[in-house]
């Protein structure tokens, strides 16, 4: 794993943010992607909002995706195996990069057809526990034309990512804003940030 470890680094490294197309195993994708259609079919999935505590709203003209928290005592066994993956990795991150990680937290999200997340920042303004922001595509056969792009904003430009199943982005949450542009299919992917504080 540590070769998938040091691609995500060296990229974010090197461009401020970095992708890797099998970072997780595509069994252990369609695992957690058969997860998430159970949680939704089962009516576990809820709207998703903005903002913590005081300053939550849910409002579809900012963000539509409905979402499903991982727990930390979930026994579900494809969500083990990629908690173990994530641990894994920011273990390897305090040790090379000295970032002081010290947890993480995870949400199932599904984006209904042409539902979409305007241009945002992922650490809140009175909570800097979010050090990086880490996004894992579930989907299955993604093509461009199904839209649906994860745009990151940088430098005056626009990097655009295809949300191809079993590709994984990492960047820093306080510096990049971004956004989820409307699909017209289904989306799906596990969104979260590893955790310092």
């Amino acid at each position: 794993m540590h070769e998938k470890f040091e691609a995500l680094i060296q990229g974010y490294l090197a461009d401020d943010y970095a992708t890797c197309e099998d970072f997780f195993d595509l069994n252990l994708i369609a695992s957690l992607r058969k997860n998430l259609q159970k949680g939704h079919a089962d009516g576990m999935m809820h709207q998703a909002g903005v903002g913590k505590q005081a300053s939550f709203q849910q409002n579809q003209k900012i963000r539509g995706d409905v979402i499903l928290w991982m727990e930390n005592d979930s026994i579900e066994p494809s969500e083990l195996a990629f908690m173990a993956i994530v641990t894994a990795f920011y273990a390897y991150l305090n040790q090379t990069c000295y970032t002081g990680i010290n947890g993480s937290e995870f949400h199932n999200a599904l984006y209904e057809t042409g539902s979409f997340y305007k241009r945002h920042l992922d650490q809140f303004k009175l909570d800097s526990n979010r050090q990086f922001s880490m996004l894992t595509y579930l989907n299955e056969d993604w093509k461009a034309t199904d839209g649906g792009e994860l745009v990151l904003y940088l430098d005056g430009k626009e990097i655009i990512i295809q949300p191809q199943g079993g590709r994984v982005v990492f960047f820093k949450a306080d510096k990049i804003e971004h956004e989820v542009r409307p699909a017209k299919r289904e989306r799906m992917s596990i969104a979260g940030w590893l955790l310092r504080g």
